[in-house]
């Protein structure tokens, strides 16, 4: 089926809403705790990537692995800070403290494109990131007290290594070689699943929990991953980070309605500022490029 761009909004809609159930899911687990969490789901999501990629992609994919480079290794190893962070992260704090320091990516990218890559900021990225940093303060004010700030802390490693990992992508791009993001999340998951399989022992998951888990790993990541590539191809970057910013929303929802994770006021006031300025930011853009 042809992906038009209204059947790939609808389908990023889709994928940002596949994406919110890690929250109130994991809220749910009985026993599984920490990197346990992290190395069943990343386990699950590499078992599920094996299924699909021969199908997406056809057999030759794994051999086309060997030969992607650097590149695509670096991206890999992006991708499991992301999958290990964000799980370690949600056991640490709140859905909406992680959800809205993940949104945090598209300044952190700006940011590490001028440091590395020479990327020109524009005054409205200066702003929004100006804008953003001001909520964030007021979230990590709010959770010094609390004891919280930890796993913000873990999950800003989230948007650092998400923009790392744009940034090899591109200067990758740039030399005329691209990289397969589907086959670097698969690389993801394995160096994620073994890296934390020694500090998951002794395993504590009971069996809802490896249902939870599984569910998380392939409906919650390997599917919304293979899709949101595949939406990537049709939409504009402004219209898919913008699209991206529902995860925020309905995961703090999802949480809240699910696992009664109700989002203290300073989250809220912060988070609002955080997503105010993304989306300022990323509408100006797009007002841009359609001039």
């Amino acid at each position: 089926m042809k992906l038009t761009h209204s059947r790939a909004v609808l389908l990023m809609v889709a994928v940002t809403l596949m994406w919110s159930i890690a929250g109130v899911v994991t809220r749910h687990l009985e026993q599984a705790r920490s990197f346990e969490v992290t190395f069943w789901r990343s386990l699950f999501n590499a078992l599920a990537l094996l299924a699909i990629l021969p199908l997406v992609q056809g057999r030759a994919v794994f051999a086309n692995m060997r030969q992607g480079g650097r590149a695509l290794w670096v991206s890999g190893v992006c991708w499991s800070v992301m999958f290990t962070a964000f799980m370690v992260a949600m056991t640490l704090t709140s859905v909406a403290n992680v959800l809205v320091t993940m949104s945090l990516g598209p300044l952190c990218t700006a940011l590490i494109a001028r440091i590395f890559l020479r990327h020109r900021i524009l005054p409205r990225t200066w702003a929004a990131i100006a804008a953003a940093g001001v909520g964030i303060a007021w979230m990590y004010g709010s959770q010094l007290a609390g004891g919280q700030w930890l796993g913000t802390l873990v999950a800003l490693c989230v948007p650092l290594a998400a923009s790392v990992n744009w940034s090899v992508v591109q200067r990758s791009h740039a030399q005329g070689h691209d990289v397969d993001l589907v086959p670097a999340v698969l690389i993801g998951a394995l160096i994620s699943a073994f890296t934390t399989l020694p500090l998951a022992f002794p395993f504590q998951a009971s069996a809802s929990d490896l249902g939870l888990l599984a569910l998380l790993g392939v409906l919650q990541l390997a599917i919304p991953c293979v899709l949101a590539v595949r939406c990537a191809r049709v939409l504009k970057a402004p219209e898919v980070a913008l699209l991206a910013l529902l995860e925020v929303i309905f995961g703090i929802l999802l949480a809240w309605a699910g696992a009664g994770e109700r989002p203290a006021p300073e989250v809220l006031v912060g988070g609002s500022l955080v997503i105010a300025a993304l989306v300022g930011n990323e509408l100006l853009g797009w007002k841009e490029q359609t001039k």
